[in-house]
């Protein structure tokens, strides 16, 4: 059985995209943005550079479609936990919230 030859991509181009997606990496970082807005814009950005990685120097952009199913779902199962987890995080922002309200005010003589 005879594999086909895939076309070497050009590394150099990639190179180049990665460079441009780490400086609006940066950019993104200095913008009088809410930061909400600056983490989700910074987690895309994240995603797009994951993806060229794996895509072109993992070569799974040249393997069976099941191949890249299975480099996925590491990443779907990693999200679902983020969401599952992110009711615990806001309830320990609050308790310590509180925890620093209550310190700040002056006892009563």
């Amino acid at each position: 059985m005879a594999t086909a030859e895939h076309k070497h991509p050009n590394y150099m181009a990639i190179f180049w995209y990665l460079a441009i997606l780490t400086v609006t990496e940066i950019a993104v970082i200095y913008m009088p943005l809410a930061k909400f807005t600056i983490g989700v814009l910074l987690c895309a950005l994240a995603l797009g550079k994951a993806a060229l990685v794996a895509m072109y120097f993992m070569h799974l952009r040249f393997e069976a479609r099941t191949l890249g199913m299975v480099a996925v779902t590491p990443l779907a199962i990693a999200t679902l936990l983020v969401f599952l987890l992110l009711p615990d995080g806001f309830a320990v922002a609050k308790k310590s919230e509180v925890k620093k309200a209550a310190a700040t005010v002056p006892a009563k003589p």
